[in-house]
């Protein structure tokens, strides 16, 4: 079946088709980006009414051919709500947040993993790895299930205890292991080398990022195709920033919103921040950060193989990068649940942290448009 679409290396633009299982770009070993062969005309927006109500209603913008069906629980279309209270708190009328505790399996991974597993179970794959933080990880052993797969995940032993029992209840082979997600990476890129599965790592196959572009495609559809005027993102892997920053551009390139682009801005924890130091350094590619620690397990990616794209999306669009303590993010995902009835993750509670920071240095102004994001359920996080 033809493809419309192909693929270009994110850091040296090498091109290639996408047949069979594309990993990384074999010149130069950064991620391979999707490239179309059109951009969607604004009339298919009438198409997209007629479908499931799922992420997969805006397959005109994904890679899955005509009549091919999708891997899918059901994923996306996530609320938009409005911050009332917190929005009084700080002074600001246009405050919203994403919750994407509504997703399938609990968190936005559902997006990623309901995609790559679509291409990857198409491209003929008999066997799946990934490393987790954990949310991951649930997503990847439901879709790889959903899909006939089997899948061995790799997390670390101070994942959460629910977590790790939502993998195995998905009929995840688990294996555990001292250590941080990048010590996960190399166990599943060996496991992957030695047995022939499929390593879907964030950022080593292109099709996470696809699906994590429909959070884009949603927010500006939700706003009625306009676009707000900032964003505010945790970033561990950065695979949505990077996916969101991929969709407004191509939404403004298609005639589909008018405007800028907004702001994006990535949050990570003062214990593992190699986007912030790598922003504040000036430097166009992140570091490893060493010993890395935080609550909130999906920020805690030391060495982010797209750490150079999240800095050229924040950079290109006027954001910027904040870090906020452990201390002060798990607090604000309590006062989002409190004041609003969220079910915050520590995550979600680091983007009105760095809100906060963000206002008091003038970078954010309480009369713009703010989109904040809860990327998982806080009850997952809770033993």
């Amino acid at each position: 079946m033809t493809k419309h679409w192909s693929l270009v290396c994110s850091n040296c633009s090498a091109e290639s088709d996408a047949e069979g299982l594309p990993t990384v770009c074999p010149d130069c070993g950064m991620p391979w980006l999707v490239r179309y062969d059109t951009k969607p005309k604004p009339g298919v927006k009438d198409l997209m009414l007629e479908r499931p109500f799922n992420m997969w209603r805006y397959r005109e913008w994904m890679p899955i051919s005509e009549g091919e069906e999708p891997v899918t629980l059901g994923e996306g279309c996530t609320p938009l709500l409005p911050l009332p209270n917190l929005g009084r708190e700080l002074g600001m009328e246009r405050l919203w947040i994403k919750d994407e505790s509504t997703n399938p399996t609990g968190s936005f991974k559902a997006r990623g993993m309901s995609a790559a597993v679509t291409l990857s179970k198409a491209g003929n794959a008999q066997a799946f790895t990934v490393p987790t933080a954990g949310n991951a990880g649930v997503a990847m052993s439901a879709y790889a299930g959903c899909a006939g797969i089997p899948i061995n995940v790799w997390a670390p032993k101070t994942t959460p205890p629910r977590i790790l029992e939502q993998m195995q209840m998905f009929g995840a082979n688990l294996r555990t292991l001292d250590g941080h997600i990048g010590d996960c990476g190399k166990a599943a890129r060996a496991y992957a080398d030695e047995h022939g599965a499929f390593d879907v790592s964030t950022l080593r196959e292109p099709y996470r990022i696809e699906g994590k572009k429909t959070l884009g495609l949603e927010i500006a559809e939700q706003m009625g195709w306009k676009m707000p005027d900032a964003i505010i993102y945790p970033t561990g892997g950065g695979t949505g920033l990077i996916g969101m920053w991929i969709a407004f551009r191509d939404l403004i390139e298609a005639g589909w919103v008018s405007g800028k682009a907004p702001r994006l801005y990535t949050v990570q924890s003062t214990g593992c921040a190699p986007v912030v130091k790598a922003f504040e350094e000036g430097s166009e590619k992140t570091e490893v950060w060493q010993d890395p620690w935080t609550v909130a397990f999906g920020l805690r990616v030391p060495g982010p193989l797209g750490g150079f794209i999240v800095l050229r999306a924040i950079r290109e669009t006027g954001g910027s990068a904040e870090a906020v303590s452990d201390e002060t993010l798990e607090a604000d995902a309590h006062r989002i649940a409190k004041l609003e009835g969220v079910d915050a993750c520590p995550e979600g509670g680091a983007t009105l942290a760095a809100l906060e920071k963000l206002l008091a240095k003038g970078e954010i102004s309480r009369d713009e448009s703010v989109v904040l994001f809860n990327t998982g359920a806080g009850w997952l996080y809770r033993s």
